[in-house]
């Protein structure tokens, strides 16, 4: 180890330490110095002349005044944060009663798969529960090393890197890879953790509108000139479930110069001969630059990872904050990754028994008259016109008028009167409202897994068919 700048060799560890505190003090001090002109004594006369004008609010007033969840719950009309009582499989129980799961990512039904659970358990009776610490750190594992090795391989990439969630997964790589003069450029329907990582990032950000390619190349022609750029895109988008168009994208970006990644949290497992997602689905895995996934999907878990070449991969790992400041996955969720990873290899039939059942349900809704908008994937949304019929109708519904009177656009309020019928007849499935969707577009998104059965799918459709009919939303 080397010593204080300026500071002679020294043999002597007491000395070594002595002259090590010596300048980190001096450091210390000048940091001071610089800091001096920041100090809230500096600031006083700027923070006074705004108190004389206003008194300073209460932070927490916004929170005090929030009573929508509140009124929703009262009318008998809120839709979030329902607790489950059993595992995530096509049925589950909520308040002691069966439903069918059509809000469930779990593709290939491998999140209550036998084999998945009991990795799991081995893991932890291996390596504990938790890893107590960064991976920079002291909470790396052998495992998390070789799910990394595996999942590169399957992708056909050199390396990868794994993250605590699939959100940090996003934030990480974004912030860590975008810096002042760089330009990341996103697709207007990107998943909430891309926006949130272009946020954290110093670069600059610009959207271009939904797989709208000409929009995309003028948004390319106005970036030349940034040390570099990076385009961002959803590969199955996860409300709509239509598909980014990446032959048009990676030619753009071979055009100007940009790089490209996929956010394939939705596509692994999914898209692909192989279930090795956008890339592969359209033979484009060469020509993508970074490759994402997460694991509470199809890898029936909880973390994410990015693939790429080596020296990228390098690099991310020693400058993406989310990686260093979180912990570690933990080795259950690791471990239920892997072995979710090897059966997904083995068995190519889940694959093709969760597309047999997602075209029964596209065929099914698209005969009753229901708009699944450009969905071609086993994300199927449920989207909403304004329709003065089935507005009378929730207006009538016991509590609707009050719910009308909340304020909300009239598909907010058929999208949730749909989702109460939709449950009271035993079908779970999930509301997606302003912001996750832009404002007028609330729909229904509904889901499938490998491994729903015929007669679950035929009760589906038959509730499907009762609701929007009650509603006046189909004939």
């Amino acid at each position: 180890m080397s010593s204080p700048k300026g500071s002679k060799k020294v043999n002597d560890w007491k000395e070594f330490v002595d002259k090590s505190k010596s300048a980190t003090l001096e450091i210390v001090n000048k940091l001071k110095e610089q800091s001096k002109g920041f100090s809230m004594g500096k600031q006083s006369k700027s923070v006074n002349a705004v108190s004389s004008k206003k008194m300073t609010g209460d932070l927490f007033d916004k929170c005090r005044k929030y009573d929508t969840a509140e009124k929703a719950k009262e009318l008998g009309f809120y839709p979030y944060f329902r607790p489950l009582e059993s595992a995530q499989g096509t049925e589950v129980c909520v308040d002691g009663n069966k439903m069918v799961m059509l809000g469930s990512n779990n593709y290939l039904g491998l999140t209550d798969d036998e084999r998945v659970m009991k990795a799991s358990i081995k893991a932890i009776e291996k390596y504990g529960a938790g890893c107590a610490g960064s991976r920079f750190l002291n909470g790396n594992l052998d495992l998390h090393n070789r799910l990394e090795n595996e999942l590169a391989k399957f992708v056909h990439k050199d390396a990868g890197l794994l993250f605590s969630t699939g959100f940090q997964t996003n934030l990480g790589i974004i912030q860590a890879l975008i810096g002042r003069k760089d330009i990341v450029i996103t697709d207007k329907w990107d998943h909430a953790s891309i926006i949130d990582g272009c946020r954290l990032s110093f670069g600059k950000m610009e959207k271009f509108e939904h797989n709208d390619m000409a929009d995309l190349e003028e948004t390319l022609q106005r970036c030349q000139g940034a040390n570099g750029i990076l385009i961002v895109v959803d590969g199955i988008f996860s409300m709509e479930g239509d598909i980014a168009n990446l032959p048009d994208i990676v030619k753009l970006a071979k055009k100007y110069k940009a790089r490209v990644m996929v956010d394939d949290a939705h596509a692994l497992g999914v898209l692909g001969k192989n279930g090795r997602g956008t890339a592969e689905h359209f033979g484009l895995e060469s020509e993508v630059d970074i490759i994402m996934g997460t694991f509470s999907k199809s890898l029936a878990s909880l973390g994410g990872f990015i693939a790429a070449d080596k020296k990228t991969i390098d690099y991310v790992r020693h400058n993406a904050r989310s990686l260093i400041f979180s912990a570690a996955i933990p080795p259950a969720n690791a471990a239920a990754a892997l072995k979710s990873l090897e059966i997904i290899q083995a068995e190519p039939q889940r694959r093709e028994q969760l597309w047999k059942n997602t075209q029964k349900m596209m065929d099914g809704l698209k005969s009753m008259g229901y708009d699944i908008g450009e969905s071609c994937t086993p994300i199927i949304p449920l989207l909403f016109h304004e329709n003065e019929r089935s507005l009378e109708v929730v207006k009538n519904l016991p509590g609707g008028e009050q719910f009308v009177n909340l304020g909300l656009m009239p598909t907010d309020i058929m999208g949730i009167a749909f989702w109460r019928f939709a449950s009271e007849h035993g079908l779970f499935i999930n509301i997606v409202m302003p912001p996750a969707v832009p404002p007028g577009r609330t729909l229904i998104r509904t889901s499938y897994i490998a491994t729903h059965t015929d007669k679950q799918l035929d009760f589906a459709l038959d509730v499907f068919s009762k609701v929007g009919k009650q509603l006046a939303i189909i004939p």
